[in-house]
C-alpha cells in the first residue's frame, strides 16, 4: 500500500496506464516534432500514429499476445522511439537490446527473455542468423539505415517471417488500437544488467515502474530547469541504456519535450552540429561524453546562451571535469545517481544549496534511501554502510529469478544497490565504493565474472582475475591478470579469443601474465590485493 500511495502521489492526473499518459502527451503536442535525428523529424503525431501501427502489426498479424517479450535491438535513430512505445502500446513487454552485443550475449539474453521478436538494424542480421535458432524468436522486423528496403533481399535462411519496419509502420489515422486493458502493475520493460553470475539479469520494470520514474525525472528537469518552457535536449546516451531511455524516450516524450538523437555518441563531431543546429537547452551524459566534447577543436565555437545546464550520471563525476565544463559553458553539471533496477531515477543535485559536488544529490521525490551494515542494521546519518533504496519506481524483481530477486529486495520493499554509501545529516548521498567488483567503463557496466568466464574458456587460461584500473578515456579500464599453461600464449592470443566473445567496453585494455594469483585461506582470488 506504501508503494502504491507514492505513485498515486506522482499521478494526480489519475492516470491508468503509462500509454494514458503517452496519448494525452501525443495529442498535445501533436504538431511538436518529438525526436530529431540525421536532417529528419519525427512529430508527436507520427509517432503516435507509426507506434499504433506497429502494435497493430504485433497483435494482428504476428499474433502475439499481452505480456509477450520483444526485443528491439536499435541505436539511437527514430525507429527506436516507435517500436519502443509499439510495444509497450500493445501491451508487451520491451527488452532493450545493446546492439554492440556479440553473438554469445545476444543469444543468453534472446533465450533468458523469451523473446518472440526482435526489431533489429539489416546490418546485425549475420549474427541474428547465428542465434535465433536456439531461441523462441519467430520474426525479425528490419530498419535499413539506407532507406527502404525489399525484404526478399534480406535472406535469412533460418527464419522466414521477416518484415521490413516502414512497412508494418505505415501511418494510418484510422488504425484502431485497445490499450485499457493494461494498467500500473503490468510489466513494460525488461532491462538487462549485469550479473555477478556471468550472465545479465532481466530487471522487470513495470507500467508503474515506467511511470514513477518519468514523473521523478520531470521533477528533477522542473527543480534544474524551471524557466525553460520546452527544453530542447540531446539524446547521446543510448536509448537502449535506461539513463537515455528514461531522458529521452519516457520522460521526454511524456513532457513534450524535443530530443536531438545521436547515433553514435563516439562521434564527438555530430553532438558538436547538434549544438551549432539547435538551441540545446540541456543533455545528460557521463565524464567520458564532456571530456571529448571540451577537447574537440569546435568546442569553441559554440553558442551556449540556451544551455541551462547537464546532468551526469552512469558513473561518479569527476571534480576537475565539472569545473572545466562550467568555466567553458557558463552551464553547471548536476550529479545524479540511479540504477537500472530503478529505472535510471533515485538521487541527484539540484540548483543552488541543493548542489554539492562529489555526492549525488538528495533523494528524488518519492524515493527513501538508507544505508545498512552488513548484519542488516539500519545505521545513522554519516555512517557508511549499503545503500539501500525504496520508491515506486524500485523493479518488482528479476525475470526468472527468484533467488536473486529474494536477495536484493526485502520483504518490505527495500532494493539493496550493493554500493557502499554515506547519507549526510542534510540528506546528501555520497557514494564511497562499491559492494559488487563492478567496472564502470564510459557508463556502461562490466562485471569482472562475465570477463574471468570467458577467458576461463581459453585452453591455457588455468588462473584468471579482472578487476577495474583508472583511465583517462573511459573512468574505468578493464584489467585482467592471468595465469596460463602454455607460455607461448600471449596478450594478443588472449585477447583476439574474448573478442568474439565480448562487447568491445568489455574487452581487457591490459593483461597481466603472473605465475600465481594472490588467494584466501580458503583458496578465493583476491581482487582488492590486484587492484591495490
Amino acid at each position: 500500500m506504501d508503494i502504491i500511495n507514492r505513485l498515486n502521489a506522482l499521478n494526480p492526473l489519475g492516470h491508468r496506464n503509462l500509454i494514458q499518459a503517452f496519448d494525452e502527451s501525443c495529442a498535445a503536442n501533436a504538431d511538436r516534432v518529438a525526436f530529431s535525428c540525421m536532417g529528419q523529424d519525427l512529430s508527436f503525431k507520427d509517432l503516435d500514429l507509426r507506434s499504433r501501427a506497429f502494435a497493430r502489426f504485433l497483435q494482428e498479424e504476428l499474433k502475439l499476445s499481452a505480456g509477450d517479450r520483444v526485443a528491439v535491438q536499435l541505436p539511437n535513430i527514430l525507429q527506436y522511439p516507435i517500436a519502443a512505445w509499439g510495444v509497450m502500446r500493445a501491451g508487451m513487454v520491451l527488452v532493450n537490446t545493446n546492439p554492440m552485443y556479440t553473438e554469445r550475449e545476444l543469444r543468453h539474453q534472446f533465450k533468458d527473455s523469451g523473446a518472440r521478436v526482435v526489431v533489429t538494424l539489416s546490418d546485425l542480421l549475420p549474427m541474428i542468423e547465428k542465434v535465433i535458432t536456439d531461441t523462441n524468436v519467430k520474426a525479425l522486423v528490419v530498419v535499413s539505415l539506407a532507406g527502404p528496403i525489399d525484404t526478399a533481399e534480406l535472406a535469412v535462411s533460418k527464419l522466414a517471417s521477416l518484415h521490413a519496419f516502414d512497412a508494418v509502420t505505415s501511418a494510418d489515422e484510422q488504425t484502431a488500437l485497445d490499450s485499457s486493458n493494461c494498467t500500473m502493475d503490468d510489466l513494460a520493460i525488461l532491462q538487462y544488467t549485469g550479473g555477478t553470475t556471468g550472465f545479465s539479469k532481466g530487471a522487470m520494470l513495470t507500467q508503474g515502474n515506467v511511470y514513477a520514474a518519468g514523473r521523478q525525472s520531470a521533477a528533477i528537469w522542473m527543480n534544474l530547469f524551471p524557466d525553460v518552457e520546452r527544453p530542447v535536449l540531446i539524446g547521446a546516451m543510448p536509448l537502449y541504456h535506461i539513463f537515455g531511455f528514461n531522458v529521452n524516450v519516457v520522460s521526454g516524450v511524456l513532457d513534450g519535450r524535443l530530443s536531438v538523437l545521436i547515433p553514435d555518441p563516439r562521434n564527438t563531431a555530430s553532438i558538436i552540429s547538434a549544438f551549432k543546429q539547435f538551441p540545446i537547452t540541456a543533455f545528460s551524459g557521463v565524464n567520458t561524453l564532456f571530456t571529448s566534447l571540451m577537447d574537440h577543436s569546435e568546442f569553441g565555437d559554440i553558442d551556449f546562451s540556451a544551455l541551462c545546464g547537464v546532468i551526469s550520471g552512469g558513473t561518479a563525476l569527476v571534480h576537475e571535469v565539472g569545473e572545466r565544463w562550467e568555466r567553458l559553458t557558463g552551464s553547471q553539471i548536476y550529479e545524479g545517481y540511479g540504477l537500472s533496477e530503478t529505472a535510471a531515477v533515485a538521487c541527484c543535485n539540484g540548483r543552488g544549496d541543493g548542489r554539492q559536488i562529489g555526492t549525488v544529490g538528495q533523494a528524488t521525490v518519492g524515493c527513501d534511501v538508507r544505508v545498512i551494515a552488513t548484519d542488516g542494521t539500519i545505521l545513522a546519518p554519516g555512517q557508511e554502510g549499503e545503500l539501500q533504496l525504496k520508491g515506486p519506481q524500485v523493479m518488482v524483481g528479476y525475470w526468472n529469478n527468484p533467488e536473486a530477486t529474494e536477495s536484493s529486495i526485502t520483504p518490505d520493499g527495500w532494493f539493496s544497490t550493493g554500493d557502499v554509501a554515506i547519507i549526510q545529516d542534510d540528506g546528501f548521498v555520497r557514494i564511497v565504493d562499491r559492494l559488487k567488483d563492478m567496472i564502470l567503463v564510459s557508463g556502461f557496466n562490466v562485471y569482472p565474472n562475465e570477463v574471468e568466464g570467458v577467458l576461463y574458456e581459453h585452453p591455457h587460461v588455468v588462473e584468471c582475475a579482472v578487476v577495474g584500473e583508472a583511465s583517462d578515456k573511459t573512468g574505468e579500464a578493464v584489467k585482467a591478470f592471468v595465469v596460463v599453461a602454455d607460455q607461448s600464449t600471449d596478450e594478443k592470443a588472449l585477447l583476439d579469443f574474448c573478442r568474439s566473445r565480448l562487447a568491445a567496453y568489455k574487452l581487457p585494455r591490459k593483461i597481466e601474465f603472473r605465475a600465481d594469483l594472490p588467494k584466501s585461506n580458503v583458496g578465493k582470488i583476491l581482487r582488492r590485493e590486484l587492484r591495490d
